[in-house]
C-alpha cells in the first residue's frame, strides 16, 4: 500500500477494486492544511475515463502488470488477435488498443499487457517505420519556416489508416520513422 503522495503518473492502482492507470496528477493545498491530489485516470478493463480527488494519506495498492512479447496476427471482427512465441493466441478488443490501432501491421512485434491472466492491451515499440501511402506534393514557394503537411501511413486495416504531419520533402512511397508516443515524424528512413 502506497499513500497518494507517492503515486506518480503512469502508475497502475486499484480504486474500488478496479485497475486504473493515472494519466494526470494535479496537487493542491499547503503543508499546513494538507495536500489533495486530483487524478485523471483510465480504467484498464473498460477504457472509461474518471477523475477523483484524494487526500495525501489515502492508501492504494500499486499493481504491476505482466508483459509478454507477441506478434500481431489478424483482425477477427471485433477482436485483434496476437500470437506469442509458443503459438498461444490472445484476443484484444478494439477499444482497448487505443492509439496502437493506427500503427498495427501484419507480423508487427509488440508487447501484450496482462491483468489477471487476460490480455488487456498492447504496447508498441517507441519508434516504428512505416511507408507513406499518400502525401500531397510540395508546393514551390511554400518553404518559409517549418512547414508540415499530412501524410497517410500504411497499416493492417485500411479503415484505421492514420495521418502523420511530415516535412515538405517527404513524398508518397517514402519510408519514415515515427515516435509512437507522440505521433511525430522523426526522420526519413
Amino acid at each position: 500500500m502506497k499513500p497518494a503522495k507517492e503515486i506518480r503518473v503512469g502508475n497502475i492502482i486499484m480504486v474500488d477494486s478496479k485497475p486504473m492507470i493515472v494519466l494526470r496528477s494535479d496537487v493542491n493545498g499547503s503543508s499546513r492544511t494538507g495536500f489533495t491530489y486530483k487524478w485523471k485516470m483510465k480504467n484498464l478493463l473498460t477504457n472509461s475515463p474518471q477523475e477523483n480527488v484524494f487526500r495525501g494519506d489515502d492508501k492504494f495498492d500499486v499493481v504491476v502488470l505482466d508483459k509478454k512479447p507477441v506478434t500481431y496476427s489478424y483482425f477477427a471482427d471485433p477482436l485483434f488477435v496476437f500470437m506469442d512465441a509458443d503459438y498461444e493466441q490472445y484476443e484484444i478488443e478494439e477499444e482497448n488498443l487505443g492509439d496502437a490501432l493506427h500503427y498495427l501491421k501484419d507480423g508487427m512485434e509488440c508487447e501484450a499487457v496482462f491483468y489477471d491472466g487476460k490480455a488487456i492491451s498492447v504496447e508498441l515499440p517507441t519508434t516504428i517505420q512505416r511507408q507513406v501511402v499518400y502525401s500531397e506534393p510540395a508546393v514551390k514557394g511554400n518553404t518559409s519556416g517549418n512547414v508540415l503537411k499530412e501524410a497517410k501511413i500504411e497499416n493492417a486495416i485500411e479503415a484505421n489508416q492514420h495521418i502523420v504531419m511530415v516535412p515538405l520533402f517527404v513524398s508518397s512511397d517514402d519510408v519514415i520513422e515515427i515516435d509512437t508516443r507522440t505521433n511525430e515524424f522523426k526522420k526519413r528512413a
